[in-house]
């Protein structure tokens, strides 16, 4: 039993790492975090975190790892829900984008961009993460289309595809501020853009 509590201690020391962690990137960015100054916003010791984590590109990819997880789980209640087909790619959309300017989520997604072109490990990772929203968001297209709600002859993968790279488009532009970009302007131009590339019946 006591090895259970140090286990479970461990892991919620651990995701608690990984929350201000993303706080942290979101604040003032990753190229300016250091350990020592996330272990003082934590109460513990540089060392500490370099035994989780071991550098700021593998703390990066864990707090974008965990982040993602909780998101995973959301779109998996909501594959499951008995909605229409519609509803549930409105409810979608609207969790792809981020909820506003320094979205601590999105800023992560910013970050990990920035270096995957020179680092393997993260572009595996990307890639892999991208697949869940890809295929959950094939899934619930091509059950629309069983239903009738979607057109028959709907390219599911192509559509899906070219939803999530507008929805990065419009999330990125949201997360960083920019003028005219803020989340509701976003959620009017992306269910504009779904309803041209996934015509309801």
């Amino acid at each position: 039993m006591a090895g259970a509590a140090r286990r479970r201690d461990g892991q919620i020391a651990q995701e608690r790492m990984l929350e201000e962690a993303m706080t942290a990137i979101a604040e003032d960015g990753l190229a300016t975090l250091t350990m020592s100054a996330l272990a003082e916003r934590l109460g513990t010791s540089g060392g500490h975190i370099l035994y989780y984590f071991g550098s700021k590109d593998r703390l990066l990819l864990e707090a974008l790892r965990w982040s993602e997880a909780q998101l995973t789980t959301e779109r998996t209640e909501l594959l499951g829900r008995r909605l229409t087909a519609h509803r549930k790619l409105a409810l979608f959309v609207e969790l792809y984008l981020p909820r506003g300017p320094r979205d601590p989520r999105w800023t992560l997604w910013i970050e990990l961009w920035a270096r995957t072109p020179s680092n393997e490990p993260l572009q595996a990772a990307q890639q892999e993460i991208d697949d869940g929203w890809q295929r959950d968001l094939e899934t619930l297209l091509g059950k629309g289309v069983r239903q009738g709600r979607f057109a028959a002859d709907l390219d599911v993968p192509a559509r899906a595809s070219e939803l999530l790279a507008l929805l990065d488009g419009l999330s990125t532009r949201v997360v960083l501020g920019q003028r005219g970009a803020d989340r509701s302007a976003a959620l009017v131009r992306a269910r504009s853009a779904a309803a041209l590339l996934i015509p309801h019946l």
